[in-house]
């Protein structure tokens, strides 16, 4: 199936990303997160889980009068008065989370299919008749079987869901599973879905993409894919692959990707990996002496694309790898113009300088190398 030209991505770091174990933002970092994901283009946010009260219902509070600014999303267990208590507040989009396997059934809610299936009609309908843009779960749907599935996705659009979010909650699904499932629901059923993929196999992205060839309108991020255990699909990583790989421009800022991971990383208080896809610090990196002689020629030769279409900058790392070109250029960035005859001395020393310092050699370091050899000459 050809990938959709509507498809829309919701980010979800201010509720599924903040049940990061030991993360927890404020009311004033969630706004300033929020603001960031605006700014960048992003058109649908989940913001949270008012049930939780306190600190987190007053942002969600807070939220109600921004609607026009982007499509504001609640999430809530499948009980009637989370609901209606969000409906009540304003808010014109809602979320309802219930599980579809039979384990999830009987260890999370204690209820059966009967119940899930009357549940789930009853909260949608009531919550359509007020108006609202209705999403609903399927949890679990690595465990959930095919046939049941596509039951459920029959019941759900016959009582009027606007989306039905596929959840594979604890990333058992490879590409080709996750796929089959959003295919088969489609054929079942014509509701909108959701890509909503877990980490834990490190197949998030690769999934949401599985899962968009497959059909899916909608699909669920987070920023530096923060998230329950391994986290989830990163919102740059796919943003990006759909914009250079398959020719889906979804609106998104790509220059301000990186401060966007910068912001939510100090609310986190993680650090963001140099190796991170997209907004890592290595990703426009260069040491390899055999790389940085392509890139002194052809940018093109080692990057899959330039650094400014996303915020990032290009650097040129002096190191273990690197080679006699790197270290003349070092050299010349700080105003000097190197002896041809000096530079594998210095090349060695750089080298031998790194392996003590476990780490990159700066260009200052760099040219206290050169000045000794070049003492060590005229001595």
């Amino acid at each position: 199936m050809t990938m959709r030209d509507d498809i829309i991505l919701e980010d979800t770091t201010l509720r599924d990303g903040e049940q990061t174990p030991g993360v927890a933002f404020s009311k004033e970092t969630k706004t300033k997160i929020l603001n960031s994901l605006i700014e960048a283009g992003v058109t649908s946010v989940e913001i949270g889980i008012p049930a939780m009260g306190g600190e987190e219902l007053d942002f969600i509070k807070s939220c109600v009068d921004r609607q026009d600014e982007a499509r504001l999303v609640v999430w809530h267990r499948g009980v009637r008065e989370d609901v209606e208590s969000s409906l009540d507040l304003g808010f014109k989009a809602v979320h309802i989370g219930l599980p579809t396997s039979k384990g999830h059934l009987k260890a999370s809610v204690r209820k059966d299919r009967s119940w899930l299936l009357s549940t789930a009609t009853e909260l949608i309908k009531m919550a359509k008749d007020r108006g609202a843009f209705v999403s609903i779960s399927a949890e679990d749907i690595a465990r959930t079987e095919i046939s049941f599935l596509q039951e459920y996705a029959g019941v759900v659009h016959e009582a009027g869901a606007d989306r039905l979010r596929l959840s594979d909650t604890v990333g058992l699904l490879g590409p080709e599973a996750y796929g089959e499932r959003v295919a088969a629901v489609g054929e079942a059923a014509p509701i909108d879905t959701q890509c909503h993929a877990h980490n834990d196999f490190g197949l998030a992205t690769a999934n949401t993409l599985a899962g968009l060839h497959a059909g899916a309108r909608y699909f669920h991020v987070t920023v530096n894919a923060i998230g329950e255990r391994a986290g989830m699909a990163d919102l740059a990583q796919v943003v990006v692959a759909l914009k250079k790989l398959y020719d889906r421009d979804l609106g998104i800022d790509l220059t301000k990707l990186k401060d966007m991971s910068r912001i939510v990383a100090a609310a986190a208080n993680h650090e963001v990996l140099p190796w991170q896809p997209v907004t890592g610090d290595n990703v426009f990196a260069h040491e390899s002496g055999i790389h940085a002689n392509g890139m002194f020629r052809d940018t093109s030769s080692f990057e899959p694309f330039p650094p400014e279409h996303v915020g990032g900058e290009r650097r040129y790392v002096l190191g273990k790898h690197s080679g006699r070109a790197l270290v003349a250029w070092a050299l010349e960035q700080q105003g000097i113009e190197p002896r041809e005859d000096l530079l594998g001395q210095v090349l060695d020393e750089v080298r031998a300088e790194s392996i003590r310092a476990r780490g990159a050699v700066s260009q200052e370091e760099t040219v206290a190398l050169y000045e000794k050899a070049l003492a060590r000459t005229s001595g």
